[in-house]
């Protein structure tokens, strides 16, 4: 039990420090503000989720952010605060409807239903935590976020509209590029994943 517990605790870490280094890679987008750019960092939790469980996901998006916090935030943790927070949200709900549901058609479910609950808990979140932490910490007043919405589309005019036509279809995008990664990785490095818990399973049971 202890064996499979270590095993564990380091496939977690080793995903952590991909999902951290995958933070370095950010794709802007010229739909959406500057500040909104895509990343895969969720990939590695995702993968983790499907294999070690919801709970493992949630934790290795935990310690993605702690390092990126320490090592090369630029946000006072407001940052990877949300980041931690939203794609929290993706991999527990993805992880625990494939837990239920484990097929490849179940999978894919599960992504999708992840992806739609993280948009719509990131557009409440934005409204109520991330952007008032962004304006009381960093002094990056809401009405400037707006206004750069607004230089890309005539349809945002406040912080409601703003939530609704840049927050939630950029993370509903982000979650559709995350789940397509991770729908054609998963088979391949699962076996990976479960290789040494299968092993002390089959040792356990001699």
């Amino acid at each position: 039990m202890r064996d499979e517990k270590l095993v564990k605790l380091i496939k977690i870490s080793l995903l952590s420090v991909m999902a951290f280094l995958l933070m370095y890679i950010e794709l802007p987008l010229p739909i959406f503000p500057d500040f909104l750019k895509i990343d895969v960092s969720d990939l590695p939790a995702l993968l983790g989720a499907f294999a070690l469980g919801p709970v493992a996901g949630v934790i290795i998006e935990l310690f993605k952010n702690i390092l990126h916090g320490m090592l090369a935030g630029k946000t006072a943790f407001v940052g990877e605060l949300a980041n931690f927070l939203v794609g929290g949200c993706l991999v527990y709900v993805a992880g625990y409807v494939y837990k239920i549901r484990k097929s490849k058609n179940g999978a894919i479910v599960a992504l999708l239903i992840g992806s739609i609950v993280m948009s719509i808990f990131a557009g409440i979140l934005n409204i109520y935590v991330v952007l008032p932490l962004y304006e009381k910490v960093l002094s990056f007043p809401v009405t400037v976020v707006v206004k750069m919405g607004t230089a890309l589309n005539p349809n945002i005019v406040d912080l409601n509209s703003f939530i609704l036509w840049s927050i939630i279809p950029f993370n509903l995008l982000k979650g559709l590029i995350v789940s397509i990664l991770t729908l054609a990785l998963y088979k391949r490095v699962s076996p990976v994943l479960h290789k040494e818990h299968m092993k002390l399973k089959h040792e356990s049971n001699n």
